[in-house]
């Protein structure tokens, strides 16, 4: 296999673990919301919303508790903003994780690009999962956050930095499962793939990488 890219940047949530869209369809069940109520309160104003001012560290949670809770008074519903972020922890996909590791034992380059409301904690589970990446870039520490293009940037120059080279944007392949942020890091040259299916996504990596990540793909 020949590699197209040589280097991997992934975000977490929805690709390295279960998306929280599950959550969030569940919670609003259980509370009698219409279905999609929450994906649709974060898409709306999505620069200035109580949600990306959480996730830039503008608002502390107990902020993001009360302008999230009048966001969706304002839309007509009540609901509980701590139920919402008890949704975002999700469980580790083993099969990407094992990728993870086999794209590390490689020797490929690769970074973590994450959209969060806190600086993630470097223990237990997730830490070992942290020390895989040479880079780690998180909103809740840079101020900005996805599809905002300047986060793209710092992720490729922190991986540059850490492994020593000047990596381009077309020697990167990017994992998301949102389709908006993709969009800036294809328009900047990197190689995008989706994240619907994780074995498919996988084995869509392990064609750009040149490397098999996935037992049992079809070659």
């Amino acid at each position: 296999m020949t590699a197209v890219a040589t280097a991997v940047v992934f975000d977490l949530g929805g690709v390295i673990t279960e998306s929280p869209m599950t959550a969030f369809t569940a919670y609003e069940a259980e509370a009698g919301l219409p279905e999609g109520l929450i994906v649709r309160l974060n898409s709306t104003d999505p620069d200035t919303n109580a949600w990306a001012r959480f996730e830039r560290n503008e608002l502390d949670a107990a902020g993001f508790t009360d302008a999230f809770e009048a966001e969706a008074l304002a839309a007509g519903h009540r609901l509980d903003a701590r139920r919402v972020l008890a949704a975002l922890a999700g469980e580790l996909r083993p099969q990407v994780v094992e990728a993870v590791r086999r794209l590390r034992a490689a020797g490929v380059p690769l970074a973590l690009l994450s959209n969060n409301v806190a600086p993630m904690e470097r223990t237990g589970r997730l830490g070992e999962l942290l020390e895989l990446f040479d880079a780690v870039v998180e909103s809740s520490v840079e101020g900005v956050r996805k599809p905002e293009p300047e986060i793209y940037r710092r992720a490729l120059a922190r991986l540059s930095e850490a492994v020593g080279r000047d990596l381009a944007p077309s020697d990167c392949a990017y994992l998301d499962d949102l389709g908006i942020n993709l969009k800036p890091a294809r328009a900047m040259g990197m190689h995008t793939i989706k994240v619907v299916d994780p074995a498919v996504a996988l084995d869509e990596l392990s064609a750009l990488v040149g490397i098999e990540l996935r037992d049992g793909a079809a070659s």
